[in-house]
């Protein structure tokens, strides 16, 4: 089944969101190659094919990570190109039910609105099918496109953890974004 084929777990008006699939590498490693200057020094999604069916694969096979394309609706396939993308991680059930999103838009869709309304629709699918209660994010004070979409998406600042992730040769500060099920805004 190809890219274009493939249905939306959710829809909104002018993007769905579906898992990452290994047909899905050709058009992700072309358009990470094309926002390296956006992503860089936040984020490093994977550029060339090996990379990428490893990426993919993990989010495939881990049952504590959940990988969402955000592609572009057209037509009444809904099967338009690839906006970005976000990934549930660490998820943990039991009484906790928490997951870690991580996301990044491709350049051709920044500043369109495409990842908010992709967020969105992650976080419904996060707090009804797959049963989460809270959702965080972790963004690097200086990210302020991140930072700018957390808000966005009704997260709440939490606070700030000195040294929390390793990115980019180095341990980053973090802020601490969340949402929990019952939060204004989270259902929709």
């Amino acid at each position: 089944m190809s890219a274009t084929t493939r249905r939306h777990l959710v829809e909104g008006p002018r993007v769905g969101i579906r898992p990452f699939a290994l047909e899905d590498g050709e058009e992700f490693t072309a358009r990470a190659r094309e926002s390296t200057h956006l992503h860089h020094p936040w984020l490093f999604p994977p550029t060339a094919a090996d990379t990428y069916a490893a990426y993919a694969g993990a989010l495939m096979d881990d049952p504590t990570r959940f990988g969402f394309l955000v592609c572009e609706r057209t037509g009444d396939e809904g099967g338009g190109g690839i906006a970005g993308f976000i990934n549930i991680n660490n998820v943990v059930r039991g009484g906790f039910r928490c997951g870690a999103l991580g996301y990044g838009a491709f350049a051709h869709a920044a500043g369109r609105g495409l990842m908010s309304e992709g967020l969105g629709l992650v976080v419904r699918y996060a707090f009804g099918p797959l049963g989460l209660h809270r959702l965080e994010i972790n963004a690097q004070p200086g990210n302020e496109a991140s930072i700018a979409l957390a808000r966005r998406a009704g997260f709440r600042l939490e606070g700030y953890s000195p040294d929390f992730i390793f990115v980019d040769g180095a341990w980053r500060d973090h802020e601490r974004w969340a949402l929990t099920a019952e939060m204004p805004g989270a259902s929709d």
